[in-house]
């Protein structure tokens, strides 16, 4: 009885820490767009068992991209106090293990979109996880750029259910990765706004942290914010979405951008923190208004 007791509280927490890994409360964003580009891909005719491998598949190349990404941090993930509870630098976990998990999420994710999906949506997912690790990951430590290097894999899973759902890359992908891509620019500057003094003692070299007056900061967020605006009607002006699509769409995008602006104005932890809330709210009300107003 004694050693049962001992193992499960052990398992229990070996799991977690795996979990962990995988940085999963984000990658909720990747299950989401992944899933939202399928169905406007197919027009809400969903093939239930190709949509579960598209988005489970993706979400695993996912999880194996962020295991790599703590593997290569886990030195400076240490020096911030949001991060050094994480497996690897508080030594709950081996660099040995952690790769072999990471290769292990990488290579049936990406087998189970070949498989059972088609080769185009594999071959995005693999550009995704490349671009992820071996671009954005190592630029993080060396330059500010990599804020906007990061959200191109960051706004391929959009692309990628697109690509599962209909076997090619069309304007409409594209069109989807646009606005995720611009989404993500206001999302991080407010996040990296509002962590800028552990970014910079970890020395990740952030906007806010390279120009600490945060003007660069503010007008990025904000020219982002703006060229959003007009990149999210589109759906509804090329007949991926509705007409109401269209109204709820300049709507947000006006309070985004006035969450932006106020940002860019005060440079309050206040005003970042309403931009950064702001954006998580933003970006599934309009996946789910086009979800919504797909025109078949």
């Amino acid at each position: 009885m004694r050693s049962h007791a001992v193992a499960l509280p052990l398992t229990s927490n070996r799991f977690a820490d795996y979990l962990q890994l995988t940085k999963p409360r984000l990658n909720l964003l990747v299950v989401f767009t992944t899933g939202a580009g399928y169905w406007l891909g197919v027009g809400g005719h969903v093939d239930p068992l190709a949509m579960t491998h598209a988005v489970v598949g993706t979400a695993l190349v996912a999880g194996g991209a962020a295991v790599f990404n703590q593997l290569y941090e886990q030195d400076v993930d240490a020096l911030m106090a949001r991060t050094r509870l994480r497996p690897l630098p508080d030594g709950r976990m081996t660099p040995r293990r952690a790769f072999a998990f990471g290769l292990l999420l990488s290579a049936a994710g990406l087998l189970q979109l070949a498989l059972g999906v088609n080769q185009l949506s594999a071959l995005v997912a693999f550009a995704t996880l490349a671009s992820y690790v071996i671009w954005y990951t190592p630029m993080k430590r060396r330059s500010s750029l990599a804020t906007v290097i990061g959200a191109i894999p960051g706004a391929l899973p959009p692309v990628i259910g697109w690509a599962a759902a209909t076997n090619m890359l069309s304007r409409e992908a594209w069109l989807l990765f646009a606005i995720v891509f611009l989404w993500q620019m206001p999302h991080f500057l407010a996040l990296a706004w509002l962590f800028r003094e552990e970014y910079g003692r970890a020395g990740f070299p952030v906007l806010p942290v390279v120009e600490p007056n945060g003007r660069s900061t503010g007008r990025q967020a904000v020219m982002y914010t703006a060229a959003l605006i007009p990149v999210s009607l589109a759906p509804a002006l090329i007949g991926l979405a509705g007409p109401l699509y269209f109204g709820v769409a300049l709507t947000l995008g006006l309070l985004f951008l006035g969450l932006a602006l106020r940002f860019a104005r005060d440079l309050q932890r206040k005003s970042a923190r309403q931009l950064f809330l702001g954006s998580l709210l933003y970006l599934p009300l309009i996946w789910l208004f086009m979800i919504a107003t797909r025109v078949p």
